[in-house]
């Protein structure tokens, strides 16, 4: 792999996991379409996971204090017996990582010998959830006249959206994009849900990084590191940008984007 190729890739890496475009169809339609050389199976699982610990460690820089706090509150919740919102958060992140854990680890293999080496499928389940995230955010938007805030969300809602989290393993639907759907579905507002999610995606991808990361030393290398630094430094813009963007817009750009990107991969299987 090129460190050209590498960047690019940092690149997508760093802007798909944090806006609900799915960082992982990304990557695999990207290589599609620019012809990017093939890789051996094994380094490419290993290059994405460090692209993934990339985006970790944009996600702890974005929300260090954030997560320092939640731990804080977690052992005064805890071991004090002392009720605080900090706390109880910390838990609830807990215990909505968990299934979405459990179910993407049993699936992973299965996935990735059905979806991950079909194009098409990965194209049509890019704009399928593109217009779903369209339409639920409408939805919300209609139905929701009172909107939850972050610091009012509750066991129910971060389970759910954690449960909801177990489809990113398929590439198309999207971590933030599922998370995010679900979220507004039940009423959550747009940036208590963008930042649930970002802090949602913090113990996954850490695990995810942990139990591949002996692929991760056996490929280290130039590109690798350079994938690390570019996903890193554009996720910490990624994450800014949505948090920012949300605050006076919706979703309805991403939704657009996904289906035409869907329509020019398609375009292209037709072609060649």
């Amino acid at each position: 792999m090129s460190i050209l190729e590498s960047i690019i890739l940092g690149i997508v890496q760093g802007v798909g996991e944090f806006l609900p475009i799915s960082s992982s169809a990304h990557l695999i339609l990207i290589r599609f379409l620019f012809g990017f050389q093939a890789m051996d199976p094994t380094f490419e699982k290993a290059f994405d996971v460090a692209l993934h610990f990339g985006t970790l460690i944009a996600v702890l820089f974005v929300f260090w204090e954030d997560w320092f706090k939640l731990c804080k509150g977690a052992i005064n919740y805890t071991f004090k017996k002392k009720e605080n919102f900090e706390g109880k958060m910390f838990w609830y992140l807990v215990a909505a990582t968990i299934p979405g854990a459990i179910i993407g680890f049993a699936c992973e293999d299965i996935i990735d010998s059905v979806v991950r080496g079909n194009v098409l499928i990965i194209a049509l389940l890019l704009a399928v959830m593109g217009v779903f995230i369209f339409l639920g955010d409408k939805w919300a938007e209609k139905h929701y006249k009172l909107e939850t805030d972050y610091k009012h969300m509750t066991f129910k809602q971060t389970f759910l959206i954690g449960m909801s989290q177990a489809l990113a393993i398929i590439p198309g639907f999207s971590r933030s994009g599922t998370t995010i759907l679900t979220a507004r579905l039940m009423g959550v507002s747009r940036e208590a849900a963008a930042k649930f999610t970002f802090l949602l995606s913090t113990p996954i991808i850490f695990g995810a990084a942990i139990l591949k990361v002996k692929d991760l030393f056996i490929s280290f290398n130039a590109s690798v590191i350079v994938g690390i630094i570019t996903s890193a430094i554009v996720g910490v813009l990624s994450i800014k940008f949505l948090l920012k963007y949300i605050k006076k817009n919706d979703f309805s750009i991403f939704a657009y984007y996904r289906v035409i990107i869907a329509i020019i991969v398609i375009v292209k299987l037709i072609l060649v």
